[in-house]
């Protein structure tokens, strides 16, 4: 009894009989009834769910959709329920979802989106069960919106588009129905259903309008908005840690184009034929230049398939590794043994490097690679690179200054190289010493004695002739390494050619030398060949100089910031030294630029230029070439200006307050520009229209400021009904005189006392105050 007592004395307090009130009446005030709205926010959240699955080829959508659908139902129908029971589980799963999510971050801790995106989902289906009120719905529609940044943020391909532009479809109506249900029109005098849903298929135009416009507009500004590809931040995306099982050397290199049966790490080329020159075909899925040993002797072509995808602040040639020692039909790395082992620590990603030093300005490029089909251990990055977040807890580096893995790049796997690339300035590079290391003139000034007088003799000639054609030009003189090198390169690429059939070029017999028949015999050869025949140019006249293989750029695409790069954009071409300043890329091959792309070109305008290169085909050439001089000169002004006021954040405290000061006052102007360039669209818009209907669009714009806007849904003497409540009964009979006389000469027909009204509204506002 004394504990019935005790419990009907603490049912009786405010405090409790206020929160029981609160619990038996607010679901019953503020419930969401309209089918309509609940339906398109579960669309909108599946449609996020889906965009995760696709950008990050997870399943979520398997479990997570139908579980959103049963919780959506079950909330609609016991929407007026105070769903205690619910609530507590609710709170519960939650809790247990969270302690999840914690614990994949410790095995995620480079890259937390996808286990931010997993713990969102869940969090969505749980509160799915629990959506009385609009509120609830609005919630959805954030998470839904949350999921939708994900996946962009993961996407690397366009299939992430569809899924964007079917949201934004879904948007539009759920947003105008959340705003309908929000000013309570669908309650007011609507007595079915049915009748609800009218204005829904009833603006089935005016949605599809809105969405062609806000499309069109998105694209126009993604079009001209500077698009810088890369990393902004620095939170590296890294695969998850790979254990490596016994001793990691570095001195294997494990191509899955070059297996045979029972020998994993096999250096041959696919076909049977060793790497020592013998006449063999190519593997047609794997680029024949990533081993030890390379055989140029071999014929055939690949089938391009996409390899990997790069996104990187800069456009650059994805360096694979490096050869010093030239065979006659082919290369090695003559200290293949030679390597450097790099450990991490075991709480990080981060390995540091120790790039090669050089005396010209360097630039911080940061690339993230994704593998997409299968690769060598040999790991692809813009040259000098300085750091590298990898999975494994080892890597090496050899001599050539190549990245190794312990393991193969297989599918999926992601990793993120910082590079220090030095600026190629041809002015420096011009004023090089010739005076080189001694470890330089022995391994990259290597050429066999049978025809290094023959290349030597033929390379001066070439040079002579230069010298001797150009005698009365005012012109740079091949007086350097770098302007020899430069005009050698052009030389080649103009004047031999690639045969149209790859086997076309007939095999090297035992005794042929490569250079030899590609110079003398056979006037050209394979594309490989070509820089094989540059670099033996060099050294034979004492430039060092060795063979790089790797990757172009690859494809941009500028909707996702990516680089696509395919199997067959592997090739070489030729680095030469230039003291103090290391390693320089020339690319000899035909079609290929001379210089290859490099932190000197830019993507900021690559979807606007790409628009131009489409345009400026239309045009004549003199009319293309002025364009181009103008639009260059903007484009380059522009993207040095942003530079620079970036920059500023980046001098210190004094530097950010410059850039503060500087963004807040171009800011203002600009407000200050918007403002009067809407006042003077306003007075061309009232100059144009009748004087009576100029005169009440006057006076809506004036008690517009006073703070009483005219609804649209409000008829003009309904507004000035209400003005009466609002303003003092002088203005508002002014108001309502106004009113009545646009009334008449609108729908009446009647010719208003426009003298009398305009000197009655004169008054008002000489009264007022403008």
């Amino acid at each position: 009894m004394f504990n019935l007592s005790r419990i009907n004395w603490f049912s009786r307090l405010p405090i409790v009989n206020n929160w029981r009130q609160n619990i038996q009446i607010s679901p019953l005030t503020a419930v969401e009834d309209s089918l309509s709205l609940r339906v398109l926010v579960l669309a909108l959240v599946i449609m996020g769910t889906v965009a995760v699955d696709i950008a990050a080829e997870t399943t979520f959508s398997f479990w997570a959709v139908p579980l959103s659908v049963v919780g959506a139902v079950w909330s609609y129908r016991y929407r007026r329920n105070p769903n205690v029971p619910i609530k507590f589980c609710i709170a519960i799963g939650m809790l247990i979802g969270l302690g999840a999510f914690f614990g994949r971050l410790l095995g995620e801790l480079n890259d937390t989106r996808l286990a931010l995106a997993e713990l969102l989902i869940q969090l969505q289906i749980l509160h799915s069960f629990d959506m009385p009120r609009r509120k609830d719905l609005g919630y959805s529609i954030v998470i839904g919106l949350i999921l939708l940044g994900v996946a962009a943020t993961l996407s690397q391909t366009l299939a992430f588009a569809p899924v964007l532009l079917l949201f934004l479809a879904i948007a539009l109506p759920t947003l105008v129905l959340n705003y309908r249900s929000q000013i309570g029109l669908d309650k007011s005098k609507v007595k079915s259903q049915k009748a609800k849903e009218v204005p829904l298929k009833l603006n089935l135009p005016f949605y599809f309008l809105l969405f062609s416009l806000i499309v069109g507009l998105g694209l126009g500004i993604f079009a001209v908005l500077p698009r810088f590809p890369g990393y902004q931040l620095r939170t590296f995306p890294v695969s998850s840690p790979i254990d490596v099982k016994g001793g990691f050397t570095g001195r294997s290199i494990i191509n899955p184009g070059y297996v045979r049966q029972g020998n994993a790490e096999n250096q041959g080329n696919g076909t049977g034929e060793s790497q020592t020159g013998q006449p063999g075909k190519l593997n047609d899925s794997s680029y024949y230049g990533f081993n030890s040993q390379i055989n140029q002797n071999l014929r055939g072509n690949m089938t391009p398939k996409v390899v990997m995808r790069v996104r990187s602040q800069a456009e650059g040639f994805w360096r694979v590794l490096a050869f010093d020692r030239y065979t006659g039909k082919g290369w090695e790395i003559s200290r293949n043994e030679d390597v450097i082992t790099l450990k991490r620590s075991p709480w990080s990603y981060q390995i540091y490097l120790s790039p090669p030093a050089t005396s010209a300005q360097t630039r911080e490029v940061v690339q993230t690679y994704t593998v997409v089909a299968d690769l060598p251990n040999l790991i692809p990055a813009m040259t000098h690179p300085k750091e590298i977040y990898f999975p494994t807890p080892v890597v090496a580096v050899d001599k050539e200054d190549g990245l190794r893995s312990p393991v193969g790049l297989s599918e999926d796997l992601t990793y993120t190289v910082i590079s220090e690339v030095p600026y190629r300035d041809r002015t420096l590079l011009g004023k090089a010493t010739t005076k080189y290391p001694q470890h330089i003139q022995k391994y990259y000034l290597q050429i066999p004695p049978e025809i290094a007088s023959k290349v030597r003799k033929f390379t001066e000639e070439i040079l002579a002739n230069y010298s001797r054609d150009n005698v009365s030009r005012v012109s740079k003189t091949l007086d350097s390494p770098y302007e020899k090198a430069l005009y050698l390169a052009q030389y080649i690429k103009q004047r031999y050619s690639i045969p149209e059939n790859t086997f076309d070029f007939p095999y090297l017999s035992e005794k042929e030398d490569l250079v030899e028949a590609f110079l003398f015999k056979h006037q050209g050869g394979y594309p490989d060949h070509f820089s094989t025949v540059l670099t033996m140019m060099l050294r034979s006249i004492g430039i060092p100089a060795r063979l790089v293989a790797g990757f172009s750029s690859g494809e941009f695409n500028p909707f996702t910031g990516m680089y696509v790069v395919r199997n067959t954009d592997a090739y070489a071409m030729t680095e030469v030294y230039f003291p103090k300043y290391g390693w320089f890329a020339f690319d000899p091959i035909p079609n290929h630029p001379l210089i290859p792309p490099s932190i000197e070109d830019s993507q900021t305008f690559s979807v606007l230029r790409q628009f131009w290169n489409w345009v400026a085909g239309w045009l004549p050439s003199p009319v293309t070439g002025l364009f181009n001089n103008v639009f260059g000169t903007i484009f380059t002004w522009t993207t040095r200006a942003i530079a620079w006021f970036f920059a500023l954040f980046t001098q210190g405290w004094l530097g950010i307050l410059t850039g503060l000061t500087l963004g807040t006052t171009i800011a203002f102007f600009a407000w200050l520009g918007w403002v009067q360039w809407r006042e003077w669209l306003q007075r061309r818009w009232l100059s144009k229209l009748p004087p009576m209907e100029r005169l009440y669009q006057q006076m809506l714009q004036w008690t517009a400021l006073k703070g009483l806007g005219k609804h649209p849904a409000q008829t003009p003497l309904e507004y000035a009904k209400v003005s009466y409540q609002h303003h003092a009964p002088a203005t508002a009979q002014v108001i309502d005189e106004i009113s009545q006389a646009y009334v008449s000469w609108r729908y009446g027909g009647h010719t208003p006392n426009l003298h009398q009204l305009r000197q009655k509204w004169q008054e008002l506002k000489k009264v007022n105050g403008r």
